[in-house]
């Protein structure tokens, strides 16, 4: 049993992009490829691959099939990314799993799909690994299967109960995962339990009564003195994101430059990892990844609240009665965060809205659901956020930073930066990581702009009491998954 902080909102894979439905998604749908602990790519349902910076030809192995038990064909393969790859969709997957502008062909006779963009996309292979794979009945109707699995991969969903547990059966035909591994070496059920408590989680661990949690809090201290085994993943953990769309007070970069200035990065980096987080490198990247390269060191705004009244006075703003206006309205922020983050980040969230309220401005901490963050930065009706965003793959980051607002795309602060859509389009242009130097530069542009503030990053840990496993970025990976002798 696995314990999950949130209910994962709808699994169906063309449109779920929450952490959470992700990482269950992986023990329901395979893969073209998958990832090695070095980076390298290895063979998933594609047994070899050819690629440039415009196109790929992945071969699709033989004797594949879903749980309907049709068999995966490349047909099937062509029409999920011709699926994702068609606006009128709308899928967040566009960008993240499947390149903008990618058209798929397939040759059943060699078993082969060909997919080709008219612009580059240079880690196209890469992207595969992230694209969930279905037969051609589950994408005929991807929305029927929130809470229902259409299977390729070692695992079935059999019991869905929203706000409680999903039951997982193993697939005993599953015969092709990555480096041989097959559905009699895994475990016959995994059931996620939703447990929003971490010190709950802590608790049924220690108990015995899960097997496995996610722990980020002060519960890893006593899990650690119980030497209650781990494995672990460095992720950015902590990023302040603004909505600048017209209108609200943080697409004013004076607004965004003052709010930082007020802040001291490093004890709101204490408080919300309770002193075991560092400074962060990356603006999202998870190890493993091509670049790794650090756009954030020296690119942050310095803690100076003096500067930071200097730079509003400079825009217009006065204080009047305690508080900053602005012809006539104060100057009032919300500050959102996801309840399944924890009470340390709470906890940071409202030092922030302290320091904010002293300096003069109207804050307020808005909490909201696990399964309801991605609504609200989608819904436009926000200022500030605690958003962190994971990714693989540093061009993964253009769909959050660039390009349209919700509902037209993902750039939810509606981020117009130049030097990051200049460096970024160049970076784009060169294969694989001959364009890490400037996608470097490209994160240090959204740093220096305050578009972003990286916080925080620190080890992603899944403590484990009778099971074993290897973790990535997205959490489990399902076919390493084994029952353990103690």
């Amino acid at each position: 049993m696995v314990a999950i902080a949130a209910d994962p909102g709808s699994l169906s894979p063309t449109t779920a992009l929450a952490s959470t439905a992700l990482a269950m998604n992986s023990f329901a749908y395979d893969t073209l490829v998958h990832i090695a602990a070095d980076g390298a790519l290895i063979p998933g349902v594609a047994e070899k691959w050819t690629v440039t910076s415009t196109s790929a030809r992945f071969t699709i192995r033989s004797g594949v099939s879903c749980e309907d038990g049709s068999a995966l064909t490349a047909t099937d393969v062509a029409a999920e990314y011709n699926h994702i790859a068609d606006p009128a969709n709308q899928s967040p997957m566009l960008g993240f799993s499947v390149p903008v502008t990618a058209v798929a062909k397939a040759d059943e006779a060699t078993r082969t799909v060909t997919v080709t963009t008219t612009r580059p996309a240079p880690f196209i292979a890469h992207m595969a690994r992230l694209l969930p794979l279905l037969c051609e009945e589950s994408l005929a109707a991807p929305a029927a299967l929130a809470k229902s699995t259409g299977a390729s991969g070692p695992y079935r969903l059999t019991e869905a109960v929203p706000g409680d547990h999903y039951t997982y059966a193993r697939r005993d035909e599953y015969t092709w995962g990555p480096r041989g591994a097959t559905g009699a070496d895994l475990p016959r059920t995994v059931v996620f339990k939703v447990v929003a408590n971490e010190s709950t989680a802590a608790n049924l661990l220690m108990a015995g009564q899960i097997d496995v949690a996610q722990i980020n809090g002060g519960d890893q201290q006593r899990l650690d003195a119980a030497e209650v085994k781990n494995r672990s993943i460095d992720a950015l953990s902590g990023q302040l994101m603004f909505n600048q769309a017209a209108g609200r007070p943080s697409a004013d970069l004076a607004v965004r430059r003052a709010l930082i200035s007020v802040l001291d990065l490093k004890d709101l980096r204490n408080v919300a990892t309770g002193g075991k987080g560092t400074p962060p490198t990356s603006i999202g990247e998870i190890a493993p990844t091509p670049c790794t390269g650090d756009p954030v060191t020296g690119n942050l705004p310095a803690h100076d609240p003096e500067r930071a009244a200097a730079a509003l006075t400079a825009a217009g703003w006065s204080k009047s009665g305690g508080t900053w206006t602005k012809d006539g309205k104060p100057l009032t922020v919300g500050f959102s965060y996801a309840t399944n983050q924890g009470a340390q980040v709470a906890s940071a969230v409202e030092l922030a809205v302290q320091k904010w309220t002293s300096f003069g401005v109207k804050a307020s901490a808005d909490p909201v659901s696990g399964a309801s963050i991605a609504g609200t930065l989608t819904g436009g009706d926000w200022d500030v956020a605690w958003a962190p965003i994971g990714v693989t793959l540093p061009d993964q980051l253009t769909q959050f930073y660039d390009g349209p607002p919700p509902p037209k795309g993902n750039n939810f602060g509606a981020v117009a930066n130049p030097d990051y859509h200049r460096l970024a389009a160049r970076a784009s242009a060169m294969p694989g990581t001959s364009g890490c130097a400037l996608w470097e530069e490209a994160g240090a542009a959204l740093v220096k702009r305050v578009d972003i503030v990286p916080i925080v990053s620190r080890p992603i840990r899944h403590y484990a009491k009778g099971v074993t496993f290897q973790v990535d970025g997205s959490g489990i990976i399902p076919t390493t998954l084994r029952r353990s002798a103690s």
